[in-house]
């Protein structure tokens, strides 16, 4: 009996003092914790953000998630660069300036084409018929947006230089301003400001992007989170492709979901909505040249100070075309 004593003793002893061991080499210890920070705006983030299937997907891996909203991408870049958020959301042309100014940033995922989410409006009697006509007008728009470099080609497409119109630069809100007292002859906007100009005053639509720019959106990470939580980016583009496919088949859902957060009245945000080309793609090479585009076209026009080499931001590996 003694021996047998000994013999557990021993035993439980050795069990013990090898316990440290087991959890030094993490055979026995939980995921370490991790955090996702989000930075979103108003949108397909902020329905994910509602229904937690994100967090639950998440919790195995021991990764806690915050989220903070922002009213535009290039603010939500700034924060990358300053390492406040780990992921995001944004249109094409901000992650060009976000690249010439050092931030650490990798495209990670990206929308199918949106032409028809942005466009050049005049208003309803306006006596602008076709795009030729803006020479010489004044054309309200936010500098370095999407609508900018869509501005630029579609000008091109007609004939026209930037320079042969002038730019008015306003945010949305001041430009809609300006639209609607005549300050200037045309506005280029997307949605959901272009679906609400068309609701509440009639503007016209001179021209939206089809044919002249692709309009994707993105979503975007640092590259080091990229390297270190792979694993973590992969369950959120999983996450965002299922709301995605959710939209593409409850239309009008997706659409009452966003009236709410947008504060805009259910049929406006349903014409947004039916103009939404639904899906989460990988980055290509394709998807990568048209950055490139807008890169050297920003560069052509002095809207960034140097060149930009969108492969830099490739971090995530490139899928073939």
């Amino acid at each position: 009996m003694s021996t047998r004593r000994a013999f557990l003793k021993l035993s439980l002893g050795a069990a013990a003092a090898a316990l440290p061991a087991l959890h030094a080499s993490g055979a026995l210890a939980a995921p370490a914790p991790r955090t996702l920070r989000i930075g979103n705006q108003k949108g397909a983030l902020s329905l994910l953000k509602g229904r937690g299937t994100l967090e639950q997907r998440l919790a195995p891996l021991g990764v806690s998630v915050t989220w903070t909203e922002f009213n535009a991408g290039p603010v939500q870049l700034e924060a990358l660069n300053v390492g406040s958020i780990d992921f995001g959301d944004v249109g094409e042309a901000p992650p060009i300036f976000a690249q010439a100014a050092g931030a650490p940033l990798a495209y990670v995922a990206a929308t199918p084409p949106r032409p028809q989410s942005e466009a050049v409006i005049v208003p309803r009697n306006s006596a602008l018929r076709e795009v030729a006509d803006l020479k010489g007008k004044r054309i309200a728009f936010t500098r370095g947006s999407n609508v900018n470099y869509f501005l630029v080609q579609l000008l091109r497409k007609h004939g026209l230089d930037y320079a042969d119109v002038h730019p008015v630069f306003l945010s949305p809100p001041d430009a809609r301003a300006a639209f609607e007292n005549g300050s200037v002859d045309a506005w280029g906007i997307w949605d959901p400001f272009l679906a609400a100009a068309q609701a509440s005053f009639g503007a016209r639509v001179l021209a939206d992007a089809t044919g002249v720019v692709v309009n994707r959106g993105f979503y975007f990470s640092s590259r080091d989170y990229v390297r270190q939580n792979a694993d973590v980016l992969r369950i959120v583009v999983e996450e965002i492709a299922k709301t995605d496919e959710w939209g593409k088949t409850h239309r009008a859902d997706y659409a009452a979901e966003l009236a709410k957060l947008w504060g805009l009245p259910a049929p406006v945000v349903q014409q947004a909505v039916d103009r939404i080309a639904f899906g989460t793609v990988p980055i290509t090479k394709t998807i990568l040249g048209e950055q490139q585009k807008i890169a050297d076209t920003f560069l052509d026009l002095g809207l960034v100070p140097k060149r930009v080499d969108v492969q830099e931001a490739a971090t995530l590996g490139v899928a073939s075309t």
